[in-house]
């Protein structure tokens, strides 16, 4: 046998497929395989893809068995039944709930994976794989059960995770070498940080201020990459209280004024599936996320008072 011309399908399309059309719906299947019904239509339509043949004809009311699907479902069921047979496959592990989450990278550092102990500690069931996505570049993460996603606008789909509000921030030691600062307008000849997922723009006007984009400097397409230069004294930073916590925290950043804009782009949770684990892990996401924004934000503004008393 020629094996370069073999193409093997993967275990979770071949599971995806046998178990929607033994159930009849990706919604049982979902519910079988503790996966999200999108999840299923993806895997098969995968698989479908894979094989070069439609194996399951989808309509309002069920789905049927195509030709092809007839033909392949006894082999598939066949080939899944010995797998299951192998003592080693029928470890108390197999039963663990898995839950793919995908999410932009500074949010999964700084506010997803720090939390995530408590998650796993209350759920210990639940085996959680995190992944990253890049919606401002438009690289979407692979697969997933509960999607994070750093949107435009307040129509934007979803759900709001937290609001954040943005507030201009500098290291120390860059704070020690520009002339006093106590008005925003006392930025003008400070060097500013640029990226474009969090523009200056509105922040100035907030301020009273004409000024346009900052026109030299770096640009990071990324708000974690912001936040660390701004903690190496590269520039003045306008960042999220909930992002810049650890930094805020260890003294590495500081605030510098008290005013705060609530940025167009917010963190949003997408639809995600009804039935095993997602809605536990979203509802914890939603509560960690309120919790950790309004700590956040107090520290920063306390940080604020206690810089302009001194």
């Amino acid at each position: 046998m020629n094996t370069d011309q073999l193409r093997y399908p993967s275990i979770d399309g071949l599971r995806a497929f046998e178990c929607a059309a033994r159930l009849g719906s990706f919604e049982r299947a979902a519910d079988e395989l503790h996966v999200s019904a999108s999840a299923i239509g993806k895997r098969i339509a995968t698989l479908e893809e894979l094989l070069g043949t439609v194996l399951l004809t989808r309509s309002a009311r069920a789905l049927a068995l195509t030709p092809a699907g007839k033909e392949y479902l006894p082999q598939v069921a066949a080939a899944l039944a010995l797998l299951a047979a192998v003592p080693l496959h029928q470890r108390s592990a197999q039963r663990t709930q898995r839950l793919r989450i995908t999410a932009p990278p500074t949010f999964a550092r700084q506010i997803l994976v720090p939390a995530l102990q408590r998650f796993t500690r209350a759920h210990p069931q639940v085996e959680l794989e995190i992944a990253l996505s890049i919606p401002f570049l438009d690289v979407a993460g692979a697969e997933s059960d509960i999607e994070v996603r750093h949107l435009d606008g307040e129509a934007a789909e979803g759900q709001l995770l937290m609001r954040d509000v943005a507030m201009a921030m500098a290291a120390p030691s860059l704070i020690e070498r520009l002339p006093p600062l106590r008005t925003p307008a006392d930025l003008a000849d400070a060097p500013l940080l640029r990226t474009p997922i969090e523009p200056w723009t509105p922040w100035f006007r907030a301020a009273g201020l004409d000024w346009g984009e900052p026109a030299q400097g770096t640009k990071l397409v990324d708000l974690g990459l912001t936040l660390e230069a701004a903690a190496g004294g590269q520039g003045v930073a306008l960042a999220r209280p909930s992002l810049a916590r650890p930094w805020l925290t260890s003294g590495a950043l500081r605030p510098l004024f008290a005013l705060a804009i609530t940025p167009s782009r917010q963190y949003r949770l997408l639809p995600h599936g009804d039935e095993g684990a997602a809605p536990a892990f979203a509802q914890w996401l939603r509560e960690t996320c309120d919790e950790i924004a309004t700590a956040a934000l107090a520290e920063a503004r306390g940080l604020v008072a206690e810089r302009l008393s001194g």
